[in-house]
């Protein structure tokens, strides 16, 4: 059984090399991955935004715009050594950001908004200028949110809303998504977690929606689309046969970000979970070779088995060579060892278990 600390890296490790790996493979049909790869299983050279005249070739193991975001969560995790809010988070981007570098490393929307705040507009109206709608930015960076709650779904999904106002307006279903996963990753971490407590986890934070009121998007779409999601994994118990079918429902394309809806990433994100019975390997490979938005449904697929399995379930040499990578990148805004940040996070998460254990002697007294 995995320790909490080796659970930590697990996740934060797999998610990395997933964003890696995937990224080599954006918005490819996964027919062009089969027939240039076979089945991708090795960190690749690749470059990104090309259409801004971006020629830089980024090394093996090399994460991308997602990961920024994830290591600017887990810094403010790590300097609150708490939960964090969108004002922990924004301090952090406001410190730690340079606009200039996020050009080659970032989507225009993470450059703007970083830029507002630089300009003095507050945190939680940022989101409320972002082009983003109903996009998986939040969900596929927002591991440490779970992590932090870890234990605490229901906190992971309060948290992921209020640091998601940073990216998206605040009623925005890009953030319940969030929520949903962040709440599985909490989950996760639980020594006596498995594949079935996580996923009814899940589900049970759709039900808990149904609370509240929503003009935009209901409760009960979301646990469909997850549940169909489940039921094709579980019905074909084929990896090749299920990634057919997902590309009978899910296959828009032409408009920007149409492969990138959290509604279908974090769906099939939770269906690889299922289908590699939440092996981190398997799942972050699962998510490479699935086509579409390969590393976020990768860092999401994997990042949950991670979370589950440990660091143990993740290649020593995939860590190795996303770490290096990462001390090559002149652009990356934090440059971080994988390993440095888990103990980071998990430092935090000590701290914030002292902090209820001490209030609750005193309640409890």
């Amino acid at each position: 059984m995995p320790s909490t600390f080796e659970k930590i890296y697990g996740c934060l490790a797999a998610s990395r090399v997933a964003s890696s790996m995937g990224a080599a493979v954006e918005g490819w049909h996964a027919d062009k991955i089969v027939s240039t790869y076979g089945y991708l299983e090795e960190l690749q050279s690749y470059t990104h935004y090309t259409y801004r005249g971006i020629t830089w070739k980024r090394m093996p193991g090399t994460t991308e715009d997602g990961i920024e975001r994830q290591k600017l969560m887990c810094q403010a995790i790590i300097e609150k050594q708490d939960r964090i809010t969108v004002e922990d988070m924004a301090r952090v981007a406001v410190e730690r950001v340079d606009p200039d570098k996020m050009w080659y490393m970032s989507e225009p929307d993470d450059i703007k908004l970083v830029q507002f705040l630089k300009v003095g507009i507050h945190p939680a109206d940022v989101g409320g200028l972002s082009a983003w709608n109903a996009l998986n930015a939040m969900a596929r960076a927002s591991h440490p949110i779970g992590l932090i709650n870890a234990g605490d779904p229901m906190g992971a999904v309060r948290d992921a809303a209020d640091v998601g106002r940073m990216l998206f307006k605040p009623a925005d279903v890009g953030l319940a998504w969030a929520g949903i996963y962040d709440a599985a990753i909490a989950a996760a971490m639980l020594p006596d977690a498995t594949v079935q407590s996580v996923i009814d986890t899940a589900l049970s934070v759709c039900d808990s929606f149904k609370t509240q009121t929503h003009k935009s998007w209901k409760p009960d779409w979301i646990k469909q689309e997850i549940e169909r999601g489940l039921e094709i994994v579980a019905r074909t118990n084929d990896y090749e046969k299920a990634r057919a079918e997902f590309y009978g429902i899910y296959n828009g394309v032409g408009t920007m970000y149409s492969m990138s809806t959290a509604a279908e990433t974090v769906t099939k994100a939770l269906a690889m979970f299922v289908l590699s019975k939440g092996d981190a390997k398997t799942a972050v490979l699962y998510g490479v070779n699935l086509g579409r938005d390969t590393d976020c449904m990768a860092a999401m697929g994997g990042g949950l088995a991670g979370s589950l399995s440990g660091i143990g379930a993740v290649p020593e040499a995939w860590v190795k060579q996303v770490d290096e990578a990462t001390f090559a990148n002149p652009y990356t805004n934090i440059q971080v060892k994988i390993e440095d940040h888990a103990q980071g996070v998990y430092d935090a998460l000590k701290c914030r278990a002292r902090k209820m254990q001490e209030l609750s002697g005193v309640l409890l007294a």
